[in-house]
């Protein structure tokens, strides 16, 4: 369930979920330890521990902290599929670690990858030219958008409200299983399925791009929820009407 949070003039409060995320499992040495028996304590290899945490050997000291995991950040056009793909693990793998019951992911979520096997120090010099390109196709896109170039898809004028997931009565889950709470920086926006499909991308005018991921018993028709995390902001947005475009 989750809260609405509309102007202060309308009082309306409907039921809320919110998304999932998680950060990385860290781990603190104690007196003996060594990476072997930690990475085999923690279902992973020395190799994957060395490259986590950028060590420059294998000595580690009692009270240090190591990260057992990668967490990837969900962006822009990522899905289950590829995501699985760039570190060589399951979809299946993904929603197990990460509790994660539909296909939907949301951007913003953070993803806990475990037992990585592709070789990092080979892809490092192909992933960096692709961050930086990536990087560079986002910071261009921004400018596009800002000089009246709007993003492709299906337009709609609709009615908006926020809500979020620190409240008295607020689960904190969405619809779709993403818990808000672990993943505060995810964009997701509740919809009526019947109008705009759970899972589609949006992108929401003063907003930016969104998962439908989210729906609430007064959200019916043309009518969107945007998730903002924190309450006075949520407020902040009150009630305006905005065009979104469902992307194709």
């Amino acid at each position: 369930m989750r809260k609405l949070v509309a102007a202060l003039a309308t009082g309306i409060i409907i039921a809320t979920t919110a998304v999932t995320t998680v950060s990385a499992e860290e781990y603190e040495v104690q007196s003996g330890d060594n990476l072997w028996n930690i990475a085999e304590e923690n279902n992973t290899t020395v190799d994957e521990l060395i490259d986590i945490n950028e060590l420059k050997d294998t000595v580690i000291h009692p009270k240090e902290v190591l990260l057992l995991n990668e967490v990837h950040k969900v962006k822009r056009g990522d899905s289950l599929i590829s995501v699985a793909n760039q570190y060589n693990v399951t979809v299946d793998e993904l929603k197990k670690w990460n509790n994660i019951e539909s296909d939907i992911i949301i951007i913003g979520q953070e993803l806990e990858i475990k037992s990585v096997t592709t070789d990092k120090e080979e892809n490092n010099e192909e992933s960096s030219s692709e961050e930086k390109a990536e990087t560079k196709n986002e910071n261009k896109e921004v400018k596009t958008t800002s000089s009246n170039e709007e993003p492709e898809g299906k337009k709609m004028t609709v009615k908006s409200t926020a809500y979020t997931a620190s409240c008295d009565g607020c689960s904190g889950v969405t619809y779709t299983g993403v818990d808000l709470n672990k993943n505060p920086d995810a964009k997701v926006i509740a919809v009526d399925p019947k109008v705009i499909p759970l899972g589609s991308e949006v992108y929401v005018e003063g907003y930016g791009y969104a998962t439908a991921a989210d729906i609430g018993s007064a959200i019916k028709g043309k009518r969107i929820d945007v998730f903002i995390p924190e309450l006075s902001d949520a407020k902040d947005w009150g009630t305006r009407d905005l065009e979104i475009t469902i992307l194709d």
